[in-house]
């Protein structure tokens, strides 16, 4: 895998004080968030890119409120955060828009990626464990509700899963349905 790997710089947040080093696979370049000093067996989110959730405040998923939960979480506790650009379950904001108008007509989240020819989910997660052993981590507490990131870190040791408890609205309840009972999401 080539990835060429930025300096570390300070990124003070209203979530506390961070350090960040950006990791470019590619065209996608991915965003590690960390408090240092970082512990043996840290405390770990994996997010993948919501450009309408993380940065607009959309209320048809949950993304943002799991970012801000995890920001909030490691600033406390310590630990890392890493953005995968990887939009929409890695089918790009395009598709992704296409598949919010499919929602709008009556299909879940996972038979709009059908309607436009995607699998329910295109992510990878092999960057993470090259990112991961670049900060010399073997161990950590993977704070996810989703089993495929668990499943995907072969060789890290998952010490325990933290759940992010979110609160659903009316506009994400389905969203979310959708990912317990079809994608075994742990809600």
């Amino acid at each position: 895998m080539r990835v060429k790997i930025s300096n570390v710089a300070n990124l003070p947040t209203r979530f506390g004080n961070f350090q960040i080093q950006t990791f470019a696979e590619g065209i996608k370049e991915h965003l590690v968030i960390f408090k240092t000093p970082l512990k043996e067996d840290p405390l770990v989110r994996i997010h993948s890119e919501c450009l309408t959730g993380d940065a607009i405040g959309s209320l048809k998923c949950d993304c943002r409120d799991q970012l801000e939960y995890a920001l909030k979480a490691v600033g406390e506790q310590g630990g890392m955060v890493i953005y995968l650009r990887q939009e929409g379950r890695n089918i790009g904001l395009l598709n992704k828009t296409n598949a919010y108008a499919l929602q709008d007509i009556g299909y879940d989240t996972i038979e709009a990626n059908h309607q436009l020819g995607f699998a329910a989910d295109e992510r990878s997660y092999e960057v993470v464990e090259f990112i991961l052993a670049h900060f010399g981590i073997q161990k950590i507490h993977l704070l996810t509700n989703n089993p495929k990131k668990i499943e995907s870190l072969d060789s890290i040791e998952i010490l325990s899963r933290e759940p992010i408890v979110i609160a659903s609205n009316e506009h994400n309840q389905k969203y979310l349905r959708t990912k317990k009972e079809q994608m075994g999401h742990l809600l």
